[in-house]
């Protein structure tokens, strides 16, 4: 399974990917993060799904970006990331399908293209088709998502800052990697600032982490202790006096 983040304020997007692959018994580390950048074009790449689906529409679509074609608003390649996906399913999905693995790969885009007004951010789907990201709507997690989304649904909106939002990423990503073990460290994360052009992509280990998640889970054991108690009286009173 994958946990990859994507975050959409005024001031940038934020993103951030775990990096475990898991088959059967095996575990590997790979990056999920594509990235390319040159003057006024900036995006990211990030997916969750079967890996050799990813892996040959990244390829196919860096092929295009390799040999000169340029986009200059962020959803005509999302566009074009979509024909590649489904490039690959008439190549591939029959005979996945055969073995028994189903044909999914959804992907979330961002950046920022020449002629762009502003960062945008996209969801894409295994058919090819997508959705914006907008106010409305801060964040997108694709892969394991369960345990993630309370907490960015209690801070998070557009107003927050890039680091209110890798913080509150972060202890998403914590929240769901100790409820799954198929989602771990090293994570990679990608910050881009509106109008900037420039994509900041840094790995965090586990151990460059532990501080924090022990913060966040004494600062959780705490506000638990916090909370009043009165409320509990009445039933507890019943087992009390049983």
């Amino acid at each position: 399974m994958t946990y990859c983040l994507g975050i959409k304020v005024k001031e940038g997007l934020v993103a951030l990917a775990d990096t475990r692959i898991t088959a059967g018994t095996n575990t590997t580390v790979k990056k999920k993060m594509y990235v390319t950048q040159k003057d006024s074009y900036s995006l990211f790449i990030m997916t969750s799904g079967l890996r050799s689906v990813r892996d040959k529409a990244v390829h196919y679509f860096e092929e295009l970006i390799n040999e000169g074609v340029v986009y200059n608003k962020l959803y005509k390649a999302v566009n074009a990331f979509g024909e590649q996906i489904k490039r690959v399913a008439e190549e591939d999905r029959a005979n996945l399908e055969r073995s028994g693995f189903k044909f999914n790969l959804n992907t979330i885009v961002g950046g920022q293209l020449k002629d762009d007004a502003e960062h945008k951010l996209f969801l894409l789907y295994s058919e090819g088709n997508w959705v914006e990201l907008d106010e409305g709507s801060p964040y997108v997690i694709i892969g394991n998502s369960g345990q993630g989304k309370a907490i960015l649904n209690r801070v998070l909106n557009e107003y927050s800052t890039m680091k209110q939002a890798l913080k509150a990423g972060f202890l998403s990503f914590d929240s769901t990697r100790v409820s799954n073990n198929d989602v771990d460290f090293p994570i990679d994360i990608v910050l881009y600032k509106k109008d900037s052009f420039s994509i900041i992509e840094h790995r965090y280990e586990k151990k460059d982490m532990e501080k924090i998640s022990e913060i966040w889970a004494d600062k959780l054991k705490q506000a638990l202790d916090d909370i009043p108690e009165d409320w509990m009286d009445k039933p507890f009173e019943v087992i009390d006096n049983g």
